[in-house]
């Protein structure tokens, strides 16, 4: 690791001078400069001084960001096979996303879980067939092509109530599913 390259970035990052990274940890300009230039080392001591003075600690310092995975393939779904419907987990861990999509496949006569009152928002769009999308006490058709969305203020589910099984890819926010 480049602690110096990493010490600037986050100086840079808080928009702090090295004069006032230097105030705030009590070292002196030139000693971090040298420091992010990678001409001297620090002690343990200093480190956790200078990385407490940039709002952070030493464990997130320290911590290696995995590279990011951005596209997803059928070998990284996850399929639950429910009594009366499937659930596609198309992205994966997504609990720790803004939001969490799953692809639902409804047979004929089926209702999905119900998703009780909530925060978020939820999108949806019907892949194949046709859902009623019951929220409160309203209820809406959706067809194939078509798309909702709503706030999660009412309790809402959708059910299938045509003789083709239904496909809704359907978005959370925050992860709920």
């Amino acid at each position: 690791m480049d602690i110096g390259h990493k010490i600037k970035q986050l100086r840079i990052q808080k928009g702090l001078t090295l004069e006032e990274l230097a105030s705030r940890s009590e070292l002196t300009k030139g000693f971090l400069s040298q420091l992010e230039r990678n001409l001297t080392s620090p002690s343990i001591a200093t480190l956790d001084d200078i990385v407490e003075a940039l709002g952070s600690s030493l464990s997130e310092f320290f911590r290696e960001e995995k590279e990011e995975k951005i596209v997803f393939g059928k070998k990284d779904f996850f399929v639950d096979e429910r009594e009366a419907y499937t659930i596609h987990w198309i992205v994966p861990n997504t609990q720790k996303n803004e939001m969490e999509p799953i692809l639902l496949e409804l047979p004929q006569g089926v209702s999905s879980f119900e998703m009780g009152p909530h925060s978020g928002e939820e999108f949806g769009y019907v892949a194949e067939g046709c859902v009623t999308l019951v929220c409160g006490e309203a209820s809406y058709v959706v067809h194939k092509g078509e798309t909702f969305y709503l706030s999660g203020k009412n309790g809402h589910y959708l059910k299938n109530e045509k003789k083709t099984t239904a496909k809704v890819l359907w978005i959370s926010t925050p992860p709920l599913f």
